[in-house]
């Protein structure tokens, strides 16, 4: 390990930010200052975080001493943020969608690899301990040939159409809504689970709300707006079928309108001796199936995968969830820096600038063939 504490900067002071600083003071990290949406709501959240640092711009954050920057800003914001840290010789751990665009995604995935500073998406589901064990149980030769995969990431919190966020809005969020913010993570997972890619899909999406408040609210909280009512053009859900690049074929469903589904990512993979399936509001466990049955593997830091047991915080029954995940995508993109710095190695599994490109690609063919009604190449 590094002999000093990284000296962080984060952008954002909504719902994710708040998960980025607990996640970097848990990994030991100083955070030295924060950059909300006006200079005088940077200066609000440094004296509730009890920071030095209220940023103005970003050219301040660039100009400052932090050696790492969490970007958890609006959509839009990402891509021209995250180059300008790069170009400075920052590191960053950058909110996804990396861009809202796939020329802007695939830009900052260039710079990225120019710089060659750290450069981390938090597609942080992989961090489950029981998804480091599914990857595992699922690239195993007993799994048997995989010839299905199939799934969904439901949720609900803007069921009530006078619901709204930033999210919303095309300008702040991007072209896409459901898909971009979650269907990417659902994605991410079952490429990187199986090895195997998705290389053409057909998409159909739906706006059930047409019209929300012109304004905002905090993300997830389902707060009703009192505003004038303005038309939506980001999608509430969205489907899609696919073949990857092993001609295997796939489906899943993306909808955030799905009553009484909080944050529901379900994952099955279905192999010629077995199935596996992981559920993130089950986290602490693994579903396997065979033909004479099916058995729940439960996570343990004394049994299975090595990722796994590396990943188990807490014995056997004590639960981890969504922070404990979020937390170990954060140590080990720090642990990423200290790679960089000549301290040890970084770890497997860690996202980086070109998984968010590659989701923009996944995100890009589904526009188009949701605009067309065709089948369409991603990438």
């Amino acid at each position: 390990m590094a002999e000093t504490a990284k000296r962080v900067a984060i952008l954002g002071a909504g719902m994710i930010g708040e998960v980025h600083r607990r996640a970097a003071i848990l990994a030991g990290a100083q955070v030295l200052g924060v950059m909300a949406s006006s200079p005088e709501r940077s200066r609000e959240v440094a004296e509730a975080w009890g920071v030095e640092q209220a940023y103005g711009s970003i050219e301040e954050v660039a100009e400052s001493k932090a050696d790492v920057v969490h970007v958890c800003t609006p959509n839009a914001s990402h891509v021209p943020y995250a180059v300008a840290l790069m170009r400075a010789g920052k590191h960053v751990l950058c909110e996804k969608p990396l861009g809202v665009s796939l020329g802007d995604a695939r830009q900052a995935a260039q710079v990225a690899e120019d710089t060659g500073v750290v450069n981390t998406i938090p597609f942080a589901y992989r961090f489950h301990p029981m998804v480091r064990e599914m990857q595992a149980r699922v690239q195993a030769e007993e799994f048997g040939a995989i010839n299905l995969m199939h799934g969904s990431y439901l949720q609900d919190w803007l069921l009530n159409p006078r619901a709204t966020s930033w999210r919303v809005d095309a300008k702040a969020g991007g072209p896409s809504r459901a898909f971009g913010d979650i269907g990417s993570h659902w994605c991410d997972l079952v490429e990187w689970v199986t090895g195997d890619r998705i290389a053409r899909l057909v998409a159909t999406t739906s706006i059930t709300i047409k019209q929300r408040p012109a304004a905002t609210a905090a993300t997830f909280s389902a707060a009703e707006v009192d505003a004038p009512l303005i038309d939506v053009h980001t999608e509430d859900s969205a489907l899609i079928l696919f073949r990857t690049a092993n001609d295997i074929a796939g489906s899943a469903v993306i909808s955030q309108l799905s009553a009484g589904r909080k944050n529901r990512l379900w994952v099955e993979v279905d192999g010629m001796h077995q199935s596996a399936v992981f559920d993130q509001e089950q986290p602490e466990q693994l579903w396997i199936g065979s033909e004479a049955g099916a058995e729940i593997l439960v996570r343990d830091p004394t049994r299975g995968s090595a990722e796994q047991r590396r990943l188990s915080l807490l014995p056997a029954g004590h639960a981890q969830g969504y922070a404990q995940c979020f937390e170990n995508y954060v140590v080990d993109s720090y642990a990423a820096v200290d790679a960089y710095a000549g301290h040890g190695q970084a770890p497997r599994g860690l996202p980086t600038f070109a998984d968010g490109a590659r989701a923009a690609e996944i995100c890009d063919a589904m526009l188009r063939s949701a605009a067309s009604g065709e089948w369409v190449g991603v990438g």
